[in-house]
């Protein structure tokens, strides 16, 4: 049951923000103005691409506190690839003896 949570919480992201992608082109594209930025936030950003994408408004930007839950997603996506790379050490080192 473990695992199962741990794959729908790194796939949600990316599923959301295509989604919400396919569902309205509009907001997407208004949020970056083109197709390669939104590609690469679903591949190695997907949390703070889906915040950014969620709380832009066009003409504005994002707002003052809509920031704070950006960091957040960037923080979340950071902790993903770092314990990524933790694990991955961690298996070379017990592989290693």
């Amino acid at each position: 049951m473990g695992c199962l949570l741990a794959i729908f919480a790194g796939f949600f992201p990316r599923l959301a923000l295509f989604v919400v992608w396919v569902a309205r082109p509009n907001l997407v594209d208004a949020a970056f103005g083109g197709w390669i930025v939104p590609l690469l936030g679903i591949i190695f950003f997907p949390f703070a691409t889906l915040l950014y994408v969620l709380f832009y408004v066009p003409g504005l930007g994002v707002p003052g506190w809509a920031w704070l839950w950006i960091a957040l997603g960037v923080l979340l996506d950071l902790s993903h690839w770092v314990s990524m790379a933790v694990r991955r050490d961690r298996m070379v080192d017990v592989r290693g003896m």
